[in-house]
């Protein structure tokens, strides 16, 4: 089977969709499937025009040239302008119609409203987590249920060595955008002073907002925004931090979650979205908006470090057999299949 794979966000600053991408092709690789793998180094997906260019000319090209069998647009984007071969999507989630009227008026309308037009034409659709489902089926318009495909998490997750630094510091993973919810850990960090926290992603404007206030509030010196780091960098974050800090809003599968238990690390994650799905019973839940609630959850698990620590521990071979990407990459071959047939 030949599959040829949108992998262009996986060029440059890779974040949780680029990184899907490029786990995903090694793990159909492994299982014996023919991946072309589609991306251009040439072009910088982060900016609006380029991305145009991607999805509605150059995807669709490379599809075509592809000599493949199935097309997996993997980005939550499709062409619009179909290839003659069977195209499945991959939809992270619904963020576009429910969290982002911050955004544009012209981004809004291509990732959502026209998206949500054209997913409905795709032979077969995928989403992350059970939340996702749902959140298409309400806003999709497209009556058929998705096939729920947990992404995997890097192998190399369940190597890192844990050696918590005797400062306590937070690690806070992910775009810093708006529905991330720095905002709510800045708080948090503000009422303990023992806590530093490092925060790693590539910034937005809303990077601007999070370092006024962490100058208004004079913690300069233990809020630290690293911006976006390699996997060397991140693995020894992992591998030192004291906790992990998810206070996002909206998530259609939380990656964030899912390596740190299959780092072994403690982590706090707002309740609700996927999240709530992906922690499952381990790490504490605290509503996104609740301050007080996080500042407790916090210090509790400062006051048991070693607890806290044989917890996670625990925790980390279950989570490490739940978010295998083998196991993701068999389910999408029988859903490559079937679109083919």
């Amino acid at each position: 089977m030949i599959v040829a794979l949108d992998a262009q966000l996986s060029v440059g600053t890779a974040t949780g969709i680029g990184v899907y991408q490029r786990d995903l092709a090694a793990a159909l690789t492994a299982c014996g499937v023919s991946v072309r793998a589609l991306h251009a180094e040439w072009l910088n997906p982060w900016r609006f025009d380029r991305r145009i260019l991607w999805d509605q000319v150059l995807l669709p090209l490379a599809i075509a040239r592809s000599g493949a069998a199935v097309a997996h647009a993997t980005a939550g984007t499709l062409p619009l302008i179909r290839p003659r071969l069977p195209v499945v999507v991959t939809v992270h989630d619904m963020a576009w119609m429910r969290v982002q009227g911050h955004t544009k008026a012209y981004a809004r309308a291509y990732f959502g409203a026209a998206m949500r037009r054209a997913y409905r034409s795709a032979a077969a659709v995928i989403v992350d987590s059970a939340f996702s489902r749902d959140e298409y089926l309400a806003l999709s318009g497209d009556s058929r249920v998705p096939r729920v495909v947990y992404p995997g998490v890097d192998e190399r997750y369940a190597a890192i060595s844990r050696r918590p630094d005797a400062a306590p510091f937070a690690l806070v993973v992910g775009t810093v955008e708006v529905r991330k919810n720095l905002l709510l850990a800045i708080a948090a960090a503000a009422a303990i002073p023992e806590l530093s926290i490092v925060a790693v992603g590539p910034p937005t404007p809303y990077a601007d907002v999070v370092r006024a206030r962490v100058a208004a509030l004079g913690l300069g010196r233990r809020v630290v925004l690293r911006g976006y780091v390699d996997r060397a960098t991140l693995d020894d974050l992992y591998g030192r931090a004291t906790l992990a800090l998810v206070p996002s809003r909206y998530e259609g599968f939380g990656y964030a979650v899912a390596e740190a238990r299959c780092a072994g690390v403690p982590f706090v994650a707002a309740r609700g979205s996927s999240l709530t799905e992906v922690a499952e019973d381990a790490g504490v839940l605290v509503d996104p908006d609740d301050v007080d609630g996080w500042i407790d959850a916090i210090r509790t698990l400062l006051a048991d470090r070693s607890g806290a620590e044989a917890r996670a521990a625990i925790d980390r071979t279950g989570a490490h057999e739940r978010f295998r990407w083998t196991t993701a990459a068999a389910a999408l071959q029988e859903i490559y299949a079937s679109a083919i047939r």
